[in-house]
């Protein structure tokens, strides 16, 4: 089947334009079930074997979110060699996915997410730009894939930035003062003294102390590193940003299709989660608050 999941894989990629994580977990999952089946000795792919291979993640402990996604990365497998003529039916398309679990995404109040932002020493070139990635991950409730994805050419002179996210969906992004005056001091004395310890000039906005461009773990490490100057018991995440971002919009009033648009969800369902989390924030004030609340 190695020929096969080649092809799937090509066919993410270039017919389906996922991104590189989704076929990275796709593939990883699909060579997991492959593997499962030899071991097991299978001779063709049935309803039973899944079952058998879904039973067995379960007794391992896998998580309802990983198998949830084990089971559509083989639904789309499977559905690929039906069409192109390689199994004549789909042994996966019976397969009910466990209920997710609907977990509340975690966000910084507007107190920490204050405290944060102040984090960055700037006076240094690196504290120049770890204030300026934080501004923009708040103001803009980028992904981090698409943060490090950005040239300095992207942000120069405007209040607006254009990316691409998932599926390879183009949207406009917008940031506001303290974003712009962020990267702007960055842009000024931040990154040229970055860029000069470069072999290559990079074209990317965000750089590494040789130079070069950021990657998403160094985000991680970078937010990690703000969050504990801070607090000792906070613990988030760059996507936590996203997700304050989008919260805090809400909060104070965003309509929930502009902050879907922002956000570049192709579902309002997605959105929807954040007015949850204001719900449970104005219950909690209202508790805290209101003399008679649990009278």
């Amino acid at each position: 089947m190695e020929k096969e999941l080649d092809l799937f894989v090509d066919h993410l990629r270039i017919v389906k334009r996922a991104s590189e994580h989704t076929i990275r977990g796709y593939s990883s999952d699909v060579v997991q079930f492959l593997a499962f089946a030899r071991e097991n000795q299978a001779e063709t792919f049935d309803y039973p074997l899944i079952r058998r291979f879904l039973a067995h993640l379960q007794r391992h402990g896998c998580a309802r979110t990983s198998v949830a996604r084990k089971i559509a990365a083989l639904r789309a497998f499977f559905r690929f060699l039906v069409r192109k003529g390689i199994i004549h039916s789909d042994p996966a398309a019976a397969v009910v996915a466990p209920r997710r679990e609907r977990k509340l995404p975690k966000f910084l109040r507007e107190d920490q997410i204050g405290a944060l932002l102040q984090a960055p020493d700037p006076s240094r070139p690196l504290g120049l730009r770890d204030r300026a990635i934080l501004e923009t991950l708040y103001a803009t409730g980028l992904r981090v894939s698409e943060l490090v994805a950005l040239d300095a050419a992207d942000v120069r002179d405007s209040d607006e930035i254009r990316t691409v996210g998932k599926g390879s969906k183009e949207r406009i992004v917008l940031m506001g003062r303290a974003a712009r005056e962020a990267i702007a001091e960055y842009l000024l004395t931040g990154r040229p003294a970055l860029a000069a310890k470069a072999k290559e000039a990079s074209d990317g906005l965000f750089l590494n102390w040789r130079g070069t461009r950021l990657t998403a773990r160094s985000v991680g490490r970078i937010v990690d590193r703000c969050v504990a100057a801070v607090s000792d018991s906070l613990k988030v995440s760059p996507h936590a940003l996203r997700h304050t971002f989008a919260t805090h919009l809400l909060a104070h009033g965003a309509d929930l299709r502009a902050v879907q648009e922002l956000l570049g969800h192709s579902s309002a369902a997605t959105t929807q989660i954040y007015t949850h989390v204001t719900r449970e924030r104005l219950k909690e004030v209202y508790d805290k608050a209101h003399p008679r609340a649990k009278a």
